[in-house]
């Protein structure tokens, strides 16, 4: 698309700070829909942003988001040092994009995992997908950022501030 016409799509939706948040949510689930993977970024040893694409599960009714992994895998050693993380995707239909600011754990409850794999996973797990080496990662947001401009969720043509919204404590805290 034209960058002209990405503009004047642009100036023609609601700018991002103004969004209702239900807006922003459906506008997210819509990109990540038609995205399907994303890019799970996490901080490596040094502190380097480290990025590799994923096949998540769609966010749930909270919007926490589950990855299945290797636990031999260097992404689980730095969820474990450090559980910052993003996830992005990319609309490819868009322009529009999905950022999700998030508290990364390791889950390896069986069930959990036995709940959280796909079949097409099968290929990369053979029959031992309910081993030992397979477990989950759970994101939980703090932060989502989204720009959607077929939905009309989008900033105002020159600031190119995406549409957010921050989850309370409560939202990205582990369930008791």
């Amino acid at each position: 698309m034209p960058v002209a016409a990405l503009v004047l799509l642009a100036a023609a939706a609601t700018a991002g700070s103004s969004e209702p948040r239900e807006r922003v949510l459906a506008a997210a689930r819509e990109v990540i829909g038609q995205a399907g993977y994303c890019a799970l970024v996490t901080l490596d040893e040094s502190g380097a942003p480290a990025v590799r694409t994923m096949d998540p599960f769609p966010p749930d009714g909270d919007f926490v988001v589950w990855l299945g992994t290797r636990r031999s895998t260097r992404k689980v050693g730095h969820v474990r040092r450090d559980p910052r993380v993003a996830l992005h995707w990319l609309d490819p239909e868009g322009p529009g994009y999905v950022t999700l600011i998030g508290t990364a754990e390791l889950v390896e409850d069986r069930a959990e995992r036995e709940r959280h794999f796909k079949p097409e996973w099968h290929a990369f797990y053979d029959d031992d997908w309910r081993g030992d080496d397979f477990l989950l990662i759970r994101v939980r947001p703090r932060r989502l950022e989204v720009m959607s401009v077929p939905a009309g969720v989008a900033s105002e043509p020159m600031g190119w501030k995406p549409a957010a919204v921050e989850f309370e404590a409560d939202d990205a805290s582990p369930a008791h």
